[in-house]
């Protein structure tokens, strides 16, 4: 409603996939330059006027903006930080976004540049909605893990989780974000976990699968 009250036109569509539903959006689009913004994202009064000066007179096809988070009350300034990514495109560069989870954007052109100024990332509202997504992706990159044929043992199940605390919390610098850098790496290690968990848990129902299936098949 707030958008079409701007007089923007509105479409309404069931959901295709990350990817494969932004490129409906990006086939509506009709002008020269597109910029690509999820529903929790915000552009920054910088990141307005240098997208403004830029377009006066483009030097590149596609341009990295970097998404600065804001988590448990604050942005953050050290971790997630900075996540570069490219939003700002020429459609004649042929943008086409790949991948339906953890999906981004490409361009058939070298001309890339960063602009100045940050995209604000509303990412969760809560603890609980964090945890809520952590679990959500991690069975989806369990199931293509799954179907991809990756096996999963102890090792991953106890390393891994280990190894992205370890990760995020020193060697991205979360450190330097207190209690919150605490969680976040926390966070990462329960995603991780539960990714090669749930990977574990479909790979043994096939094995129990596939044996009962050769018991049936011995008792006929």
């Amino acid at each position: 409603e707030i958008a079409q009250s701007y007089g923007a036109k509105v479409y309404v569509e069931d959901w295709k996939g990350y990817a494969s539903q932004m490129n409906s959006a990006l086939e509506k689009c009709t002008q020269e330059w597109i910029l690509f913004l999820d529903a929790d994202e915000v552009v920054s009064e910088q990141l307005k006027e240098s997208i403004k000066k830029e377009l006066k007179n483009p030097k590149a096809d596609g341009y990295l903006i970097n998404r600065q988070t804001y988590y448990l009350g604050k942005f953050l300034k050290y971790a997630w930080q900075p996540e570069y990514r490219l939003r700002l495109v020429n459609r004649k560069a042929n943008p086409k976004w790949v991948r339906e989870t953890h999906g981004y954007l490409t361009v058939i052109s070298d001309r890339i540049k960063k602009l100045e100024g940050n995209l604000y990332h509303y990412s969760y509202k809560s603890m609980y909605n964090h945890i809520y997504k952590a679990v959500i992706s991690a069975h989806k990159m369990a199931t293509i893990k799954h179907e991809n044929g990756e096996r999963v043992t102890i090792l991953d199940i106890v390393s891994r989780p280990v190894w992205a605390f370890i990760k995020e919390f020193f060697l991205n610098c979360a450190f330097m974000e207190g209690y919150r850098g605490f969680i976040i790496s926390f966070m990462a290690s329960f995603y991780t976990f539960s990714k090669y968990v749930f990977t574990l848990e479909m790979q043994l129902k096939q094995k129990y699968k596939d044996n009962l299936w050769r018991r049936k098949e011995r008792k006929i």
